[in-house]
């Protein structure tokens, strides 16, 4: 067996072609993408009426200002969320999943290439096409919005930059968690059930239903810290400045490690159950 760089950079080529072909795919569907796009705006526009009936006619009104958010910031919350949702793994993608349940994954271990690597590239892939169409469009709507809806600038500028670190970190999270799913989704005895559900409460530990500065204060320690916060809630509070720059360097390398973990996690039990793979179909 080929080990060392004579495996890893045929295997790195291999991956780049797979995800630049991928990309390339994605973004033919335009008409998918604004539809998308028109289904943020809109989402978005009920998320920020609701915040401002609440900070407005709320009995304790001084409840964001408490939790550290105001409504201007709330309201520059809420567009980028749609943003970085955008990355968050709420599904297998299609092919990989046709590929488990037909039985096609036994074609795919005959690929000279790495299987984990191969579906990291295509699930990577099929994150950042949505945010070249759909999310480009929902960025330029919310800058033009009235001042009321309008997505501010950010806070400072090296906010601005650490926040854009902490999106490439956070691409990186998403992806490998998706690929963690993929591989608990190798066992056809699961279903799609229970991977729907570990994704759907990685989406609402994010942030991306409610920001996580809001929920209780009891909470705040453990919602930081755990892995989901990488998704979303990070890179925005570095943002809208909720979050120094300062700060970036652990809430960034805590998006590192979290990613690292689930690449190991995801890769080895993916080793370990395609030694055991029932494959069905015909």
């Amino acid at each position: 067996m080929k080990t060392g760089k004579a495996f890893y950079m045929p295997t790195l080529k291999a991956c780049l072609s797979i995800f630049r072909i991928k990309t390339a795919q994605g973004l033919q569907y335009r008409m998918a993408g604004l539809a998308g796009a028109s289904t943020s705006i809109f989402w978005v526009l009920i998320e920020i009426t609701v915040y401002t009936i609440f900070y407005t006619y709320s009995n304790n009104k001084e409840a964001g200002q408490i939790a550290g958010l105001s409504l201007r910031q709330l309201v520059s919350y809420a567009w980028l969320a749609q943003l970085f949702f955008l990355m968050q793994p709420m599904r297998i993608d299609s092919e990989i999943l046709g590929k488990i349940t037909s039985g096609d994954v036994a074609i795919e271990m005959c690929r000279p290439i790495d299987l984990y690597f191969h579906w990291f590239s295509k699930t990577a892939a099929t994150k950042l096409t949505p945010l070249f169409w759909r999310g480009s469009i929902t960025f330029l709507v919310g800058i033009i919005m009235p001042a009321a809806y309008r997505l501010s600038l950010p806070a400072s500028f090296s906010g601005f930059i650490c926040m854009l670190i902490s999106f490439a970190s956070a691409f990186l999270l998403c992806t490998a968690f998706g690929m963690l799913v993929c591989a608990l989704r190798l066992n056809i005895k699961w279903g799609d059930g229970p991977t729907h559900i570990i994704m759907l409460m990685g989406g609402i530990l994010s942030g991306a239903y409610l920001p996580l500065q809001l929920w209780p204060e009891f909470m705040q320690s453990f919602l930081l810290v755990q892995p989901f916060a990488g998704y979303l809630d990070i890179p925005l509070r570095l943002y809208v400045g909720t979050m120094l720059p300062a700060d970036a360097y652990w809430a960034i390398g805590l998006q590192i490690t979290w990613a690292m973990i689930f690449i190991f996690t995801g890769r080895s039990l993916m080793s370990v159950r395609l030694k055991s793979i029932i494959v069905q179909g015909g």
